[in-house]
């Protein structure tokens, strides 16, 4: 692995080695913003298209219109564009130079002083002070808290809103503030990287601060880029990471573009037109060729030379094919992207999609993919704070076989419970310990002596809370020193290391030495399959085995608690192992792992938690509505299969028996899960025409297998099946899931409001984050943002609906009227010698296209075919999007008919042509080039009585006009 070494407050070491602290998020620059921007317009098949038919019409033998009936279009489009980019550009220049020049201090050769943001470099000592904005990635060296603790916002990097701890290195702790602009050392760190969870280094200071030990670093010892310091009135860091290296500068970046169903198939439309297109030409082209060798000729007024370029062949095709290029709109992306834009708006103005509670309104990020919200088949969600409030609850537990809160459902209520911790069951105290040691929370005492709690996780704020309440309150959590006040008694408990949580390994520990006896001990909480599993040989599980299943029945979120002691030479020996593997750089997270396995063993099971997390409010009813609009429902979450179970149930994911039935795919091993996936997969396939509601059930042990090795089989029965819950899944599952629908050629919408739902969303074809407890980070990952579930049933069903409908009657009208003047012309081409002359002059051809049938028919973005409160009680009607009834080739067949028929009013002049051919085959000679001209404008009454110059015959070469008036039909 590549890294990099930091020498502190070294200007001689560090200068030139790694880039200053200047931010530059531009895109362009003034000398290359031209070039590049036309480069990147030109990359689209579209616009090299109308570039090279722009470039033909400048070749006066052959264009039959005036070159800037496209030059004009193309230019106004371009410059459209262009301005769009540079303006972006320019808002993005003016936020870097206001960080850039943002006046920080910083240590320069041992002085301390003012300089401006852009200028710090790596290696630099920098002082933040209270609620100041840290410039760059720091690792931090010292504050003003005397255990070496500060407090962060990281809502700027990750979306979450909770305040979290960073502490300074031990290799730093007892350094005097005084002492610390002269320090000395070297850090060694990866080289930059965009994870913002992981800082595998190490720090190494130089004498006399300390000897040379390494001093292992983690990101709970950093600083990062864009973060604000809050609750600590200083700190002090060094700059690891500078200018766009930092962890938010390499996680910037331009999303991948999304395609549409809809975009899709325009752009199918266009390739079929384009080859319809051709067609044309070719058979004009010919047939012109063929006219003029032969007919042309006979006519008195037709003068050709004798020979004529090499090229003369190709001269009626190119003028064809100048003539039929207005077939493919020019238009057709300025205004699918002006509408898009609006549709997004809409989004974003609907009062009745504003959270009440918080304020927090409905919000499109994404503004090119609104039509495909009417085309969703498949939503999958997450459960905890997605279907569910994300306010925990503590409410039952089951404590050394003793069931607690059953009667009244309220463990905190219990008289028994209440008892136990009255008389000191040591049990009970053990396990209350556990709900309030083993956890990331951060108190904080107010003036007034009261003590609130900031959390990661709602459920340990929830277990920290329901300790309190029982007495034993978390006070005081230092650096390495927790205070617990038990009934007025203060115990201090030292925390000699934290075996942090992982998704992986399902459990978090904490290794506590009591600081009044002595004694070391693990205190363990996790799910059930990382707790009961690694109990002592000899204990009975079965207790809390029935009583996470019984609490699960109930739809509750379980966590298993365990402890064990630990003699000083055994800690002593597994520390060093410890250390080692919080010291390496490679695969850090792997041997960390296999350290945290060889403690956590032989446990003493004390008792299972009950954590209650409450349905939102209108998720039930969303869901049962979207269900009756044909879109099937996956749940992905991290609990066990019960509570899923169970919240399945009762937000009407699947009916009860016996008009619902769950089929459970299970199994540790590839036999176990492929026999189950077969008994599933007939179940299925035999139930498929009966009128009953299937569901399958499978858990992350089996899904992993299934996917690795059974994918087919999966994959048939993903198709199957109109819902899922899957269990116990990882972030890269949830991912894998989404990329399977898609790859079976479904749209689809992934929902979440954490960190770990982000791959999902960002995976799938329509992204939505809730805005909530969890944080911002699903939301700002998300094309759409909105405060509560059950908006989705109106962002679907009234934004997503009008925005398909729309979308579909604008690009398909585009086509039409294109076709419409194109066909027109050459209906014309058959009484003018099909010599490929343009009936319409290019004024009017400019004004059709742009004002008369572009602007009006932009207002169809407010067109509603059915009302807003109809759609909602009528859900079924989102059928016809989804199966992209209103834009297909047969409903494009159709608009393609539709323009050939309204062209029937040129049968007229084609009779004309007939009674009067010789008349009407009027083509002059240009002095130059065989060219021909021919009928430039007609125009007459409805009975054809008289035509009072009628007939304009003019040359595209010469300025000649030759008028025929006053004949009679």
């Amino acid at each position: 692995m590549m890294k990099r070494y930091v020498y502190i407050n070294d200007d001689e070491l560090s200068e030139d080695l790694y880039c200053v602290n200047r931010i530059s998020n531009r895109k362009y620059t003034v000398l290359n913003f031209l070039p590049k921007n036309l480069w990147e317009q030109f990359s689209r098949f579209m616009n090299q298209y109308f570039l090279l038919i722009a470039c033909l019409q400048l070749w006066p033998l052959i264009t039959p219109v005036n070159p800037a009936s496209t030059w004009g279009p193309l230019i106004l489009i371009f410059a459209v564009s262009a301005t769009k980019e540079a303006w972006d550009d320019y808002n993005r220049y003016l936020s870097d130079k206001k960080a850039n020049e943002k006046e920080v201090w910083v240590v320069k050769q041992g002085i301390k002083k003012h300089i401006q943001a852009q200028d710090i470099r790596v290696g630099d000592i920098l002082w933040l002070r209270k609620n100041d904005e840290v410039p760059c990635d720091l690792v931090l060296i010292g504050t003003s808290d005397v255990q070496g603790l500060c407090y962060v916002e990281t809502s700027a990097l990750d979306g979450e809103t909770d305040l979290k701890t960073r502490v300074i290195p031990s290799a730093c702790m007892g350094i005097d503030s005084e002492l610390l602009h002269k320090i000395k050392g070297v850090i060694e760190c990866p080289n930059p990287d965009k994870d913002i969870r992981r800082f595998d280094a190490n720090l190494r200071l130089f004498p006399p601060f300390i000897d040379n030990d390494l001093c292992p670093l983690t990101i709970k010892n950093t600083l990062l880029q864009s973060c604000y310091l809050r609750n600590t009135e200083w700190a002090c860091g060094v700059a690891v990471y500078t200018g766009n290296e930092t962890k938010l500068g390499m996680s910037r970046g331009i999303p991948e573009t999304k395609l549409t169903a809809m975009d899709a198939m325009i752009d199918k439309l266009t390739g079929a037109i384009f080859i319809f297109q051709l067609v044309v030409v070719i058979v004009l082209g010919l047939a012109g060729n063929v006219w003029k060798d032969t007919e042309a000729r006979k006519q008195w007024y037709v003068q050709y030379p004798n020979e004529g370029p090499w090229y003369e062949f190709l001269i009626i095709p190119l003028r064809f094919e100048l003539l039929c290029s207005i077939m493919i709109p020019i238009s057709i992306k300025v205004s699918l992207d002006f509408v898009k834009s609006l549709y997004a708006k809409f989004i974003d103005w609907d009062n009745e999609m504003v959270d009440v509670e918080t304020g927090t309104p409905a919000h499109a990020a994404n503004t090119a993919i609104s039509e495909d919200l009417g085309q969703v088949e498949y939503i999958l969600t997450d459960k905890t704070g997605t279907l569910t409030e994300n306010r925990m609850i503590f409410k039952r537990c089951c404590v050394s076989g003793v069931f607690y809160g059953n009667e009244n459902g309220d463990a905190l209520k219990d008289v028994e419970l209440l008892s136990a911790v009255a008389s000191g069951s040591p049990d009970v105290i053990r396990f209350l310990k556990i709900m309030a040691i083993c956890n990331t929370v951060i108190p904080i005492q107010s003036k007034s002596g009261s003590i609130s709690y900031k959390a990661q996780s709602q459920d340990e704020e929830a277990l920290v809370r329901a300790a309190a309440h029982l007495h034993m309150v978390l006070v005081n959590n230092n650096v390495n020193i927790l205070e617990i006040n038990f009934n007025g008694a203060i115990e201090h408990h030292e925390i000699l290391d934290i075996l942090e949580f992982t998704s992986d390994r399902k459990r978090m520990s904490v290794v506590v030495k009591d600081r009044g006896s002595g004694r070391i001990f693990l205190l363990s909480k996790g799910a059930d399959e990382a707790i009961l599993p690694h109990a002592r040989a000899g204990q009975q599980t079965r207790s809390f085995a029935e009583a996470v299943e019984q609490y699960a029945q109930l739809g509750l979120r379980t966590l298993c608690f365990a402890w064990r002691g630990i003699e000083e030479e055994e800690y002593q020996e597994w520390s060093l192992i410890f250390k080692e593997a919080n010291s390496t750089l490679v695969d850090r997270e792997w041997r960390v792992a296999e350290a945290c396995q060889r403690l956590e063993h032989d446990f003493e099971i004390l008792g299972v938690a009950a954590i209650e997390d409450r349905l939102q409010d209108g998720v039930p009813e969303t869901i049962e509505t979207l269900r009756k609009a044909g879109i099937n429902f996956w749940m992905l979450t991290g609990d066990k299969q019960n509570t899923a179970v169970q919240i399945a149930l009762s937000c009407n994911f699947v009916s009860p028996e016996p008009k619902g039935q769950l089929l459970l795919i299970n199994g540790k091993t590839e036999d176990e899960v492929c026999r189950s996936l077969e008994r599933v997969l007939l179940t299925m396939r035999i139930t498929e025409s009966e009128p009953k509601d299937v569901a399958f059930v499978i858990d992350g042990w089996a899904l992993e297998i299934a996917l690795k090795h059974y994918r087919k089989a999966f994959t048939e029965l993903a198709i199957l099946s109109r819902t899922a819950i899957c269990c116990r899944v990882t972030p890269s599952q949830k991912a894998q899931l989404v990329e399977l629908l898609k790859s079976c050629e479904y749209r689809t919408l992934a929902i979440g409001d954490g960190g770990n739902d982000v791959r999902m969303i960002q995976q799938a074809d329509i992204g939505v984050g809730i805005s909530g407890r969890e944080g911002l980070q699903a939301a700002r990952a998300a094309d759409y943002s909105i405060g509560k579930f059950r908006f989705l049933k109106r962002l679907i069903l009234v934004h997503g609906r009008y925005s398909y409908n729309r979308t579909a009657f604008l690009s398909q009208y585009s086509f039409y009227k294109s076709l419409l003047i194109c066909f027109i012309q050459i209906f014309f081409s058959f009484i003018s010698g099909v010599s490929g002359t343009s009936l319409f002059n290019s004024v009017s051809l400019m004004a059709y296209n742009v004002v008369y049938t572009s602007i009006p028919v932009l207002v169809s973005v407010l067109d509603k075919d059915l009302s807003e409160r109809t759609v909602m009680q009528h859900p079924q009607i989102l059928f016809y999007c989804q199966a992209g009834r209103l834009l297909n080739p047969s409903t494009f067949a159709g608009w393609f008919g539709r323009s050939l028929f309204h062209d029937r009013g040129m049968g007229w002049m084609i009779g004309i042509e007939r009674e009067f051919e010789g008349l009407y085959h009027l083509v002059l000679p240009s002095s130059t080039t065989s060219s021909c001209a021919s009928i430039g404008g007609i125009s007459s009454s409805d009975s054809f009585s008289a035509l009072s110059s009628s007939l304009i015959y003019y040359s595209t070469n010469d300025s000649f006009i030759f008028f025929v008036d006053d004949f009679r039909m």
